[in-house]
């Protein structure tokens, strides 16, 4: 496809203008999309320890204060997709808003930073399959197989290729396959919240505690420091809600229902969120002893201390196998915005066109989802054999990148309607102060991540000059970015010169044309 052929429009009935399937994706399932690229089971169980340790009883009050720049900044995305359903998402809106030089580099901020959670999620999966295997056959030597170089980066390429696989195979493959996963994880914890009150309802929970509404405010008895904690861990707890926007040429209503998705996505995972800890909180409570949340040793795992004391025997190891379900799921479903994310920036020229190739079986980025694929097997497999402190500090840098393409694109809102922002009180509602508070509040996690991304105790330790390493690798990650940049700026200038991507240029087909093609072919 040319980029001509791009910026005039589709060339095919049934699907959009860079080949993708049309009219797919609803705004259920588009949710459920987003829910598993959030992995509720894994966040849960990894971040409740390490937030109450914080914070004590004022965790729901930090998971509500995170929710606020990500409930924001989802109208930002619903505004601007209502305008123009992409699957570019971010990239192709900063680059309306500002240019392409601006776009290219949030663009390129979301796929590195998807990248480096795919083999993040993809070494969690592994983490989690051994741990499962080992409880079901009652062999705790089998956890320690996870400790193994060879053995985990062999399990974990095994991961990758599979979630590679489905989602090479369509849309709807992938969409009836998280049906189930994300059925499944939500399932297993509402059940822990329910059977732990039922505990503490009985009187026969460790802490018994009482609910209190004062556990919900973030106005009183919490730090300042505190607060900056909930906003920055909303970066992590709630990021993957977007997958839902970049199904936007895919989706039956374009304009509307990736919107509702995202915002339907985001609500339910806070309402997930306070529900299963707040179960959690008044069962165990938050001492450092025992089942305690604050116990240092259930921090990174606080579902395979209270699993087995909830649920019993059987019921935790279904918890257990939760989490995996919820590592593998995001695994799969955080493809599709990175491939799609890099199918849209070969299609207008600012990435290789050979990643604007979609299967005309399948009707997905195919090659840029084998790309993705190959990408992060390659990192994982070489940061773990070189320094696995480098791989723990790369994650640890994600905060700087999320935050750079989340508060680019909500800033971008701003900037796209500034000619229409108060012709309305919607408009100066949603699309003027919904995404500037968004944003500016995304810059504030930006500065933040960037300080503590100084400090050397911050990651692994790793330290050049008295300054962090995951300092470093944040910003090394953006300037590698901008150098790439350039030379895309030298190999195919039409994108940097304005002429594949404008504020005109439409994914999607007139309805007129769309009502005299044929339908499109089988999804199989």
């Amino acid at each position: 496809m040319t980029n001509d052929e791009v910026a005039q429009g589709p060339t095919a009935g049934g699907v959009s203008a860079k080949g993708l399937a049309t009219g797919t994706v609803g705004t259920l399932s588009g949710a459920i999309l987003g829910i598993s690229s959030v992995a509720p089971g894994y966040t849960l169980t990894a971040s409740i320890g390490l937030i109450v340790a914080a914070v004590g009883l004022k965790m729901p009050a930090i998971f509500i204060a995170g929710f606020i720049p990500m409930f924001l900044t989802a109208y930002a995305y619903r505004e601007l997709n209502s305008e123009s359903p992409d699957c570019g998402a971010s990239f192709t809106w900063s680059t309306k808003a500002f240019g392409p030089y601006v776009g290219w580099m949030c663009g390129w901020g979301m796929v590195i930073a998807t990248i480096i959670v795919l083999s993040n999620l993809a070494a969690i999966a592994v983490q989690f399959f051994y741990l499962f295997i080992a409880r079901l056959f009652d062999s705790p030597g089998i956890a320690d197989l996870a400790g193994n170089k060879v053995v985990n980066v062999g399990t974990t390429l095994v991961f990758i290729g599979i979630a590679t696989w489905i989602a090479s195979r369509g849309i709807t493959t992938s969409e009836r396959l998280q049906v189930a996963l994300v059925g499944f994880q939500m399932v297993l914890l509402i059940a822990f919240a329910v059977v732990a009150l039922v505990h503490v309802g009985a009187g026969d929970s460790p802490a018994n505690l009482s609910f209190d509404l004062s556990w919900f405010d973030p106005f009183s008895g919490l730090a300042i420091g505190a607060f900056v904690i909930g906003v920055t861990g909303s970066i992590f707890a709630f990021w993957g809600w977007d997958t839902c926007l970049t199904l936007g040429e895919e989706s039956k209503n374009p304009k509307k229902t990736p919107g509702r998705a995202g915002l339907l996505c985001v609500a339910t995972i806070l309402l997930t969120y306070l529900l299963v800890s707040v179960a959690a909180m008044m069962y165990a409570g938050v001492g450092e002893e025992g089942l305690g949340l604050g116990n240092p040793d259930n921090s990174e795992n606080v579902f395979g201390a209270l699993a087995d004391p909830v649920l019993g025997n059987w019921g935790g190891m279904l918890l257990f196998l939760a989490v995996f379900v919820s590592s593998i799921a995001s695994l799969q479903t955080t493809f599709l915005p990175a491939a799609r994310t890099m199918l849209a920036m070969g299609a207008y020229g600012a990435f290789p066109k050979k990643l604007a190739e979609v299967s005309p079986r399948f009707l997905v980025p195919s090659y840029a989802t084998v790309v993705a694929g190959v990408v992060t097997a390659v990192f994982y497999t070489v940061v773990t054999f070189l320094s696995e402190s480098a791989l723990l500090d790369t994650i640890a840098a994600l905060g700087i990148m999320i935050c750079w393409y989340y508060g680019i694109t909500a800033f971008a809102c701003v900037w796209y309607f500034r000619g229409r922002l108060f012709t309305s009180v919607r408009n100066a509602v949603f699309r003027f102060v919904f995404p500037l508070l968004g944003g500016l509040m995304l810059l504030a996690v930006f500065v933040i991540s960037v300080d503590e991304s100084m400090n050397p105790e911050n990651g692994s330790g790793a330290q050049i000059g008295g300054i962090g390493l995951v300092f470093y690798l944040g910003f090394g990650i953006l300037l590698l970015g901008a150098v790439l940049m350039v030379i895309m700026r030298f190999r195919n200038p039409a994108f940097f010169q304005g002429r594949t991507l404008t504020r005109e240029t439409s994914a999607l087909r007139d309805e007129s044309d769309l009502a005299s093609e044929p339908a499109p072919p089988s999804l199989r």
